[in-house]
């Protein structure tokens, strides 16, 4: 298991969906937990700003649902970056998938009762967890659309199939921030739940810091609430619920 850095050189850089809030049947229906915001304001307090949500939603949902608890967010897989509440949303220049892939997305949507296309600046998902049978339709016809095309890729996670621009991935994110204040200098540890988030994690590692898997090390969101929450009140790293001893590296 990665080993964690010093609580006061650290910058903490947490996923959405599966990791801060639980999975929900539609994007628009997750819940915000009572007393998380209040968690993540006290997190941000504790490392001077240095606390960032690395996601494929837009920054715009992120600021719905968490309002100012999270300063600094990385939205769309990388695709969009914005350093400081009041900042401008950077975003690198990427392509976006032709209208055609749309159309098609919407009616691959709709010939499917609960499925669901989800419209991003820079790529689209299909999400089909209220119709399990969709899912290798939807992953057969956009391989097909995507087929020879290598500005654009196609990813799975929660029920879903991701249609993003190449070079707009999780990694980008974390190292985007880290080039910034009040995230330069400080070691990411990049907490997600899927696939997605592993290129968080990998980038954080490599820049010195850790990345944890909620499944293999919190178990479920409410695991990794509870262990912000703990952290929150010591000022300093809780026993990780996945390991004996609390991995804390030396100073």
């Amino acid at each position: 298991m990665d080993a964690l850095p010093p609580y006061d050189r650290t910058a903490l850089l947490i996923d959405l969906d599966g990791t801060l809030l639980d999975i929900a049947p539609t994007p628009d229906s997750v819940v915000v937990p009572a007393g998380l915001t209040d968690t993540l304001t006290v997190l941000r307090g504790q490392l001077g700003d240095a606390l960032a949500v690395v996601t494929g939603r837009p920054i715009e949902t992120v600021d719905r649902l968490l309002g100012r608890a999270v300063p600094s967010v990385a939205g769309e897989h990388g695709g969009a970056i914005r350093f400081t509440p009041d900042g401008v949303i950077e975003r690198p220049n990427l392509l976006s998938p032709p209208e055609a892939w749309l159309r098609i997305a919407q009616e691959l949507a709709d010939a499917y009762p609960g499925a669901l296309l989800e419209r991003k600046a820079r790529g689209f998902a299909l999400h089909y967890r209220a119709c399990p049978e969709a899912g290798p339709v939807f992953h057969l016809a956009l391989a097909g659309l995507l087929d020879g095309n290598t500005a654009f890729q196609l990813l799975p996670a929660h029920m879903l199939w991701e249609v993003r621009p190449a070079g707009a991935d999780k990694g980008r994110g974390v190292a985007e921030l880290m080039k910034r204040e009040p995230f330069e200098g400080r070691m990411p540890v990049f907490i997600g739940d899927d696939v997605t988030d592993e290129d968080g994690m990998r980038v954080a590692r490599a820049m010195g810091g850790a990345g944890y898997r909620v499944d293999a090390t919190f178990g479920t969101p409410e695991g990794v609430r509870r262990w912000l929450h703990a952290l929150a009140q010591n000022g300093d790293w809780p026993e990780l619920p996945g390991s004996r001893a609390q991995p804390v590296a030396g100073a």
